[in-house]
């Protein structure tokens, strides 16, 4: 298996990025790794490994770069010849923590849209309250949707949900504001009757209130919504432990409390970390490209890897590809 990165993407690169890629080539004896990057400041922290080649560039995306125009005009960036390298069967997977926007380019006009998806899907897992976590999707990949890109985002994750995560028959919710069948708009309305309709175990409607408690395995909505939804529980988990520490650091009484849950506390932040995860899957591209989080950690990188790694050995793309050729033909009779 061989996994393509860009050593150049995300805030804390390439150090994070290459620390990541120290866990994870110890860990997973069947992978090898081909990094794009400064070769002089790779070197600086990469552990000597045959299983690891370097492909040297100068050239990189900065996250401040219009992300089409980007692809397109930086030929040797990076994460252009990280995709490159995906497109060319010279790796079965990338992933990138660099300009979101320049990697779905990269991802829709190098590696590819498997035929028969309209709309690829922004997909990471989140958190919940039992640890499990679930897959929602899109989460940015486009801000619109039609009721049939919905149900494709379903079918997508679910097989992910199936192969990856191990769920024998996950459970499908459709975002919206109420858990009424009559509840949403438009959109909302016509997905649900043609979930309703799908193969899928589907569940219904889901409030946002209620995702942390994970009643479905995989969420479905349209980009715009599930942006904002993200960034929600992003800003809300940042801001309730930074109220936490502020709370404990008040006076000699509340320090002594603090040490006493130290670790407990330690527990609880990593059971909603996200990255813990991985990172989110572009879902219905030709292979396996991950977007990890643009300030991630070695730790973060490590995690997207063994995603890549999963999808890729578990032939998700593959079945995505089968099961929406299968659903295409069943349209048109």
């Amino acid at each position: 298996m061989k996994i393509a990165i860009d050593a150049m993407g995300g805030d804390n690169a390439p150090k994070e990025i290459v620390l990541g890629i120290n866990k994870a080539i110890k860990e997973f004896t069947d992978i090898e790794i081909i990094l794009f990057g400064k070769e002089q400041e790779i070197q600086q922290y990469l552990e000597p490994n045959a299983r690891v080649e370097i492909v040297h560039t100068d050239e990189k995306i900065e996250g401040t770069d219009e992300p089409v125009r980007a692809v397109r005009r930086k030929k040797n960036a990076s994460m252009v010849l990280m995709a490159q390298a995906v497109a060319a069967g010279k790796a079965d997977a990338c992933i990138s923590a660099g300009n979101t926007g320049a990697l779905m380019a990269a991802g829709l006009f190098i590696v590819g849209r498997i035929d028969g998806i309209e709309r690829p899907a922004l997909a990471p897992t989140l958190p919940t309250v039992d640890g499990k976590g679930f897959v929602m999707l899109d989460l940015g990949a486009n801000a619109e949707a039609k009721p049939e890109h919905l149900l494709q985002y379903a079918i997508m994750g679910s097989i992910y949900a199936q192969k990856v995560r191990g769920i024998e028959k996950p459970k499908v919710g459709l975002l919206n504001i109420g858990t009424e069948e009559k509840k949403g708009n438009e959109l909302t309305k016509k997905a649900f009757e043609l979930l309703k309709d799908s193969n899928l175990h589907f569940v219904g409607n889901i409030e946002s209130r209620d995702l942390l408690q994970g009643p479905a395995d995989v969420v479905v909505t349209d980009g715009f919504t599930g942006n904002m939804v993200l960034k929600t529980i992003e800003g809300t988990a940042g801001s309730l432990f930074s109220l936490l520490k502020k709370t404990f650091m008040t006076n000699f009484k509340s320090k002594i409390a603090a040490g006493l849950v130290k670790n407990e506390l330690k527990d609880l932040k990593n059971m909603m970390d996200y990255t813990e995860y991985g990172g989110a899957g572009l879902f219905g591209l030709n292979s396996p490209v991950i977007k990890a989080h643009g300030s991630s950690n070695a730790n973060a990188l490590y995690n997207a890897i063994r995603q890549a790694n999963d999808m890729a050995s578990h032939k998700v793309t593959t079945i995505i590809k089968e099961t929406i050729q299968k659903e295409n033909e069943i349209t048109k009779e």
